[in-house]
């Protein structure tokens, strides 16, 4: 099991963002030990612009996780990264137009 820190605070929909990712990218099941900065005088001036920032156990921070990029090669230098997952989050997208599109005048119907 991977045990990390977030710290955080109330309302922070970066947060949320961050703990989804973690949740599908990882290799394994994660632990969050969340940290409210709000609380701690001393958080907030450390963490305040900087939430969400995540911790493993040897003290490493990543801030901005919850930018893809980011997150999943911080997971890879730790071997925590499900490389099938990562997969599914940057396979393009089909950009075969439906069966039955056709285009007029620049525009594009269906059927």
């Amino acid at each position: 099991m991977i045990q990390l820190s977030l710290y955080t605070t109330m309302g922070c929909h970066l947060c949320s963002q961050l703990e989804a990712l973690v949740a599908a990218l990882a290799n394994q099941k994660v632990w969050l030990h969340h940290i409210e900065i709000s609380d701690d005088e001393a958080l907030v001036e450390r963490y305040g612009l900087r939430i969400p920032v995540l911790v493993d156990g040897d003290g490493n921070e990543l801030d901005r996780g919850f930018e893809l990029e980011r997150l999943s090669a911080w997971l890879r230098e730790r071997g925590w990264l499900d490389e099938d997952a990562l997969a599914g989050f940057t396979v393009p997208p089909d950009t075969t137009p439906p069966k039955g599109a056709h285009k007029r005048h620049g525009r594009r119907f269906l059927g």
